[in-house]
C-alpha cells in the first residue's frame, strides 16, 4: 500500500509507516506523475484534487487535514468512486483564539470598548459558534447569519445578511468558499456589500480570500466606509495584493487555524480515516504528542481595578500575540508560504493556567469559559 502525503502536515511522520509506504512530498510536487500509483493521499489546501491530478491513477482515498475542502472536486471523486474526508472543526478553537487576539489588540490600539459594539457573524458553523461565545463573554451584542442553517433548523435566532450590514459595528466571516447555488460565497463581500454597511465598520476575514473582492475592499478602506480591517486570507495567495497589505490594520499569512492543537486534530482525523478505510487496525484513540509553546504556560494577571476587556487582553495576547505575525508578514510578504510552512508552536487557551490576583467574578467566569484553568485566585 502506498500513501503520498504533504511533507508539511505536522505530527504525521511515524504514524503510518508500519502499515504503508509513505512518500512525503512538498505540496507543489504532488502531481499526477507522483500520485498515479498511490492508494491514498493525505493533503492540505494547496493540493487541488481534480481530474488533472487523479485521472488514471490508483487513488482510492483522500484525507485533507483541513476544515475546508474547496480544493477537492467532490463531483469527480463521487463519479470515480474515490472516497474523501476533511477535518471539520479541527482548528475551530485556534481560529477563535486568533479572533480574540485580533479584536482585543485592535480595540486597545483604537481605544474601542467592545462591550458597546455589535458583532455580526456570517457563517455559524464550528468556528462561528465559538466566536459567538467569545463575543458574548466580551459583553458584545451578537447577530448571526447562516442561510443554510436558517432554512433547515428551527428555533435558532438567525438574522438576514441585510440586518448584519445595517446593525453591526464589526463583521467577521466564517463561511466556506462556494461558487454556485443559492448560498454562493465567492466575492460575497463586494461593492454592494460595502454600500450597505455602517460607516467605519470593522471587517475580519479568516475564511477564504476569494470571499472578499479585494478591489472593492481597497476602495471601502480608502473611502472610510471600512474603519479597520483584519485579514488572514487573501485573494490569489500566496501572491498577495501589496497595496491591500499596506491598507489593512492587521495582516497575517493564512494562519488563524494554525495552532499546534488544531494541526494535531487535523492530522489525527486523517490518520484514523486512512486506518478505517484500509482496515489498518490502528488504535481509535491515536493522537500525536504536541510540544510545549515557547512562552511560559503560566500567566499571572493582577485584576485589581482592571476592566474585563483589559484582563482578557492580557490573558489572550499572552497565549498568542497577533502583532508578531502581522509584523513578520509586512516585513517579508514574499515568504507568505514559507511563514505558513515554518509556523511556530502556538498552543490554545486550555493549555494555560492563570493566576488571577484580586479577581472579579465576571473575569473568572469569562476566562474559565474560554478554556483557561484558573489557580490560586485571591480576593
Amino acid at each position: 500500500m502506498t500513501i503520498v502525503a504533504d511533507n508539511k502536515i505536522p505530527f504525521l511522520q511515524g504514524a503510518l509507516e508500519s502499515h504503508a509506504d509513505i512518500r512525503y512530498l512538498p505540496a507543489k510536487e504532488i502531481t499526477h506523475e507522483r500520485v498515479k500509483d498511490a492508494d491514498a493521499l493525505i493533503i492540505r489546501t494547496r493540493t487541488v484534487c481534480n481530474a488533472e491530478l487523479l485521472e488514471h491513477t490508483n487513488v482510492k482515498f483522500i484525507a485533507t487535514a483541513t476544515i475546508g475542502y474547496d480544493h477537492i472536486d467532490a463531483s469527480y471523486c463521487r463519479e470515480n468512486n474515490i472516497r474523501w474526508v476533511s477535518a471539520p472543526g479541527c482548528n475551530s478553537s485556534s481560529v477563535m483564539q486568533y479572533v480574540a487576539s485580533a479584536l482585543l489588540a485592535l480595540a486597545k490600539e483604537k481605544s474601542v470598548d467592545l462591550s458597546k459594539r455589535t458583532l455580526g457573524i456570517v457563517g455559524v458553523g464550528n468556528v462561528g459558534k465559538k466566536v459567538a461565545r467569545l463575543a458574548e463573554l466580551l459583553g458584545m451584542d451578537v447577530l448571526c447569519n447562516d442561510p443554510p442553517r436558517m432554512r433547515t433548523e428551527s428555533g435558532l435566532d438567525f438574522v438576514s445578511l441585510d440586518e448584519i450590514l445595517a446593525e453591526c459595528d464589526i463583521i467577521t466571516l466564517h463561511v466556506p468558499l462556494t461558487h454556485q447555488g443559492a448560498d454562493t460565497t465567492y466575492r460575497l463581500v463586494n461593492e454592494d456589500f460595502f454600500s450597505q454597511v455602517k460607516k467605519g465598520t470593522i471587517l475580519l476575514n479568516t475564511s477564504r480570500g476569494a470571499v472578499v473582492d479585494s478591489s472593492a475592499l481597497k476602495q471601502a478602506i480608502k473611502s472610510g466606509t471600512v474603519g479597520a480591517t483584519i485579514l488572514d486570507v487573501w485573494e490569489h495567495e500566496p501572491e498577495i495584493d501589496r497595496e491591500l497589505l499596506q491598507l489593512v490594520d492587521i495582516a497575517t499569512p493564512h494562519i488563524a487555524g494554525y495552532s499546534a492543537d488544531g494541526k494535531a486534530n487535523g492530522t489525527s482525523v486523517c490518520v484514523r480515516a486512512v486506518s478505517d478505510f484500509f482496515n489498518l487496525e490502528m488504535p481509535a484513540s491515536w493522537y500525536p504528542e504536541i510540544p510545549q509553546a515557547l512562552q511560559a504556560m503560566n500567566i499571572v494577571i493582577y485584576g485589581n481595578g482592571k476592566s474585563l476587556q483589559e484582563i482578557l487582553y492580557e490573558a489572550c495576547l499572552r497565549t498568542y500575540d497577533i502583532r508578531f505575525d502581522d509584523a513578520k508578514l509586512r516585513q517579508s510578504p514574499e515568504t507568505f508560504e514559507q511563514q505558513r510552512s515554518d509556523y511556530y508552536v502556538r498552543r490554545e487557551f486550555p493549555c494555560y493556567e492563570i493566576v488571577l490576583q484580586h479577581p472579579e467574578r465576571e473575569a473568572e467566569f469569562a476566562l474559565r469559559n474560554l478554556g483557561f484553568t484558573l489557580i490560586n485566585t485571591e480576593q
